[in-house]
């Protein structure tokens, strides 16, 4: 090979390094077409609300082979069984048991910490066939990304809870330095976000915050954007219509309070047109959410 073509390939190979490098870090796509929001009825806030169509007919009957328990298998892809994990740390005497998707010695690009509501464990957050294939794809994601998947038992909703997944973080932070965490915070899980985003331990380490159907309140907004500007997480409400139990019009009215009070904050409402409670976590967009986020940590 002529010396001088050698060297023009040496260079446009490490002009694509560095161009790789320079490139920020997302989440490449994983079955979007099957999991991005399909219409979206009603936005407000320079696209900080929006709301998405919820149709029971397509999201759930012709998606589901059985209802709410077991999703169409094109919606699942089963790679992720080879880097799952069913673990234990030990932290000050408590054993916390939780499900790991990817690599769980670091370093890691990305974390993301799911905690289950009420009636649940950490097995519902690792299903790969309930709420619509939705976890099965946040595993993938991870995975596919260099990134770590967790989905944690805890004490209780209240202080022993938050330190067990406090202890969590904490050691993936260590072997993972730098790494954006990101909390899925459902149903009742949404007590033990609140408890960490007010834990100065983790201030600045947490990087987004997604509540699926959980009570959220102006004051837990606010505690987040008393935080120093480059500590403070963003932040998605993910709710819908139908939910009875959680119900959406308090967290609505806590984000329009919220958005008054502080505009440039970075957070966004999603609002699903109908559904039940727990639907958020089959209809959310795992990948949109999450690189929104990571967009708002490099500003």
């Amino acid at each position: 090979m002529p010396a001088k073509l050698f060297l023009t390939l040496v260079a446009a190979a490490q002009f694509a390094a560095a161009s790789a490098a320079a490139e920020p870090y997302r989440l490449a796509p994983f079955k979007d077409e099957l999991f991005a929001y399909q219409a979206v009825l009603e936005t407000g806030y320079g696209g900080d609300l929006r709301v998405v169509e919820y149709d029971r007919d397509r999201d759930l009957i012709q998606r589901d082979v059985v209802e709410r328990l077991k999703v169409d298998p094109k919606y699942v892809s089963l790679d992720t069984k080879a880097a799952e994990s069913d673990l234990t740390l030990v932290a000050d005497g408590r054993r916390i048991r939780y499900v790991a998707v990817g690599d769980t010695d670091g370093p890691v690009k990305a974390i993301v910490v799911f905690l289950h509501g009420r009636g649940t464990d950490r097995t519902a957050g690792a299903s790969d066939w309930i709420h619509g294939g939705n976890f099965n794809r946040i595993k993938n994601l991870m995975m596919r990304n260099d990134g770590l998947y967790i989905s944690a038992d805890f004490a209780d909703f209240g202080r022993r809870g938050a330190a067990d997944v406090k202890a969590l973080l904490l050691h993936y932070s260590a072997l993972s330095p730098g790494a954006p965490i990101f909390l899925g915070c459902a149903s009742w899980g949404g007590r033990v976000c609140a408890r960490l985003l007010d834990d100065a331990e983790l201030a600045g380490r947490i990087a987004g915050l997604v509540f699926f159907d959980a009570a959220i309140d102006a004051t837990l907004l606010a505690k987040a954007a008393s935080l120093p500007e480059n500590r403070r997480p963003a932040i998605q409400i993910s709710n819908n219509a139908g939910d009875r139990v959680m119900g959406h019009k308090d967290q609505l009215a806590a984000f329009k309070q919220f958005k008054a009070a502080a505009p440039g904050y970075p957070v966004r409402f999603v609002l699903f047109s109908d559904g039940y409670h727990g639907s958020s976590l089959r209809m959310t967009d795992w990948r949109e959410t999450l690189n929104w986020m990571m967009s708002v940590r490099e500003r």
